[in-house]
């Protein structure tokens, strides 16, 4: 059966870890499940690089290495998606704590690292082009977004436990960016619409790219 993506960002990262454990306890598999969170060394004091160096993850990002830049244990851990956590640089973006499917195509294991990094591993996972750089902004200022592969009978499900647990609506939240002078690159219109197009959690055709 064809998977879709289901994708919600937060603006709190214990919502979002929340939503993660009770899509874990409702049994979609912690492989279909992905999380990127901007790093906050107070808020991920327990997470360190693989090298053990905050630091490390920091200036990887600022000086624009390549997408794969990866610097932790990120694809999760057998236990649940939340114990994988790790550090990954994104450019465009900054320092991220992540795990899961979609880390992959951010560290050059698919499509991540020619395509652009957060926006490149979106598309890639069948996101609008315009709805995946509103979701790398929301990353960059601060935001966690969760992103879920299931198939079609579940997605309603899984939507509905997203926007339980606190998902944003990401138009208006866009609209607020641009009023702040934030400009997507993609004009909302002529991107790719979700199947579901839900307030607080959207739902795309899943491309054929998988971790």
């Amino acid at each position: 059966m064809t998977q879709q993506t289901v994708t919600a960002l937060f603006d709190r990262y214990d919502e979002a870890t929340a939503a993660v454990a009770r899509l874990e306890g409702i049994g979609i598999p912690h492989a279909d499940v992905s999380l990127v969170s901007k790093e906050d060394p107070d808020r991920h004091s327990g997470i360190t690089s693989r090298h053990g160096d905050h630091a490390e993850a920091k200036d990887a990002a600022i000086g624009g290495t390549g997408a794969g830049a990866t610097v932790g244990t990120v694809l999760g851990g057998a236990a649940g998606l939340l114990t994988g956590l790790g550090l990954l640089a994104i450019p465009g973006v900054g320092p991220v704590v992540a795990a899961g499917w979609l880390v992959a195509t951010l560290t050059g294991a698919g499509i991540g690292a020619a395509a652009g990094g957060l926006i490149g591993g979106l598309t890639g996972a069948g996101v609008g082009e315009a709805d995946a750089h509103a979701y790398g902004e929301g990353v960059r200022r601060g935001g966690t977004l969760v992103t879920v592969r299931t198939d079609p009978t579940r997605t309603d499900e899984v939507a509905m436990i997203l926007e339980e647990h606190g998902s944003i609506n990401l138009d208006e939240r866009a609209e607020t960016w641009r009023a702040d002078g934030w400009q997507s690159p993609i004009a909302t219109e002529v991107a790719s619409a979700p199947v579901q197009p839900r307030d607080r959690s959207r739902t795309y055709p899943a491309s054929d790219v998988r971790a």
